[in-house]
């Protein structure tokens, strides 16, 4: 399993999670058991659907692998970028921290 947060880079034409190595398409779509493409829909973990642009809370304590790093619950971050089809890797965030990428999962809409 992959750590709730990490420091997912652009490599070429991929991200790349140098904690888990798991390397995907920045233009990732998704496809239903059909292989007909659909949109993703991503939630938080109160099951509302999160847009680019939207502020949202972490609802638990991440701590950043490979690095003494903490992201703290009720922390506020702005400004949300979506990534559908990033392997779990959803929400790409600026913190005071640095640059993240979260699973949506620890996150609620603000």
């Amino acid at each position: 399993m992959t750590a709730p947060s990490c420091h997912c880079h652009r490599h070429g034409d991929n991200y790349v999670c140098p904690d888990c190595a798991h390397e995907w398409p920045m233009s990732a779509t998704l496809n239903d058991e059909d292989g007909a493409e659909v949109d993703a829909v991503i939630r938080d973990a109160n099951g509302n659907p999160l847009a680019d642009g939207d502020a949202v809370i972490l609802i638990k304590d991440l701590k950043v692998k490979g690095s003494s790093i903490v992201l703290k619950k009720g922390t506020k971050v702005k400004s949300i970028r979506l990534s559908p089809g990033a392997a779990g890797h959803d929400v790409d965030c600026k913190t005071d921290q640095g640059n993240f990428m979260l699973k949506a999962e620890f996150l609620k809409k603000a």
